[in-house]
């Protein structure tokens, strides 16, 4: 099983977090990773050829010029 958590800051971390990790894995190997989250506007904006790609996508968004798209 594989869990992510989200938090907007350190401090929300609590032991209420530990329990709901407890119970969601009881007795099985767990291993957690704690890192800095990461904008992902500021990691593709990072490297010219993706900031030009995303900044024309902005661009044709903008100007009605996308494909729609239906989901089954």
């Amino acid at each position: 099983m594989y869990t992510t958590y989200h938090f907007k800051s350190a401090v929300e971390i609590n032991a209420d977090l530990l329990k709901s990790i407890k119970a969601a894995f009881k007795g099985k190997p767990v291993v957690i990773t704690v890192e800095e989250e990461q904008d992902e506007t500021a990691f593709l904006m990072a490297n010219p050829a993706n900031k030009a790609m995303l900044l024309k996508s902005i661009a044709q968004d903008k100007n009605g010029e996308y494909i729609p798209i239906s989901i089954p």
